[in-house]
């Protein structure tokens, strides 16, 4: 990790209202029997030093994982640029790695990664990149950005790809490994992962 990084802070995004799945705060929903966040928090746990959890609804559930729940000090949903704005401004590491609440499969390797990247390149703030696209909600980002993101979100600036853009983001390269980035948008999508981790399940030895 760069020197001057002492302490990192996961930041599990789990603020937005979750259109595509009429609505239902998709942390909680379940997936082979837990809710997503908590296969999120099991992944990224072992990698940071402490974790916060960005959330606007059903709080108290939230807090049942045993981490800090942080709303967006906005409280517009005005997306997950104002939850890393609040974890950035309350948290008292030297840089935040977020990851998505609805996203299960998060490599093991994500935070090391993204610190190599860090450590490689002059930006304040690294991102993944699966070889298909960009993946913005999956990033580590120095406390020292801060001020520019509370000035661009305070202009009416919504977009986190954009603001990314503008801190000249590095870029992580995860294309050995696309389908950790896959998450679960739609009931179709919930659908579809039951059915392929069952299949693995199943494809497994029997100890």
């Amino acid at each position: 990790m760069p020197p001057d990084i002492k302490r990192l802070t996961g930041v599990i995004l789990a603020g937005g209202k979750a259109r595509r799945m009429n609505g239902a705060d998709k942390g909680l929903i379940l997936l082979c029997g837990k809710p997503l966040i908590a296969h999120v928090f099991e992944r990224l746990w072992p990698q940071v030093d402490d974790i916060v959890i960005s959330a606007n609804r059903n709080r108290d559930a939230y807090a049942a994982f045993g981490a800090p729940v942080l709303a967006d000090e906005t409280g517009d949903f005005a997306g997950p640029l104002a939850g890393i704005a609040t974890a950035l401004k309350l948290s008292r590491a030297d840089a935040i790695v977020t990851a998505p609440c609805d996203g299960p499969w998060l490599p093991r390797d994500l935070v090391k990664r993204l610190r190599t990247c860090l450590e490689a390149t002059a930006s304040p703030v690294c991102v993944v990149h699966d070889g298909g696209r960009l993946q913005p909600a999956y990033a580590i980002i120095r406390r020292s950005t801060l001020p520019h993101l509370e000035r661009y979100l305070r202009s009416g600036g919504r977009r986190l790809q954009e603001w990314l853009k503008q801190q000249h983001s590095g870029i992580a390269d995860f294309t050995d490994q696309p389908e950790a980035f896959a998450n679960i948008n739609t009931p179709q999508d919930l659908a579809a992962a039951e059915s392929a981790a069952a299949e693995s399940h199943m494809k497994k030895p029997q100890a």
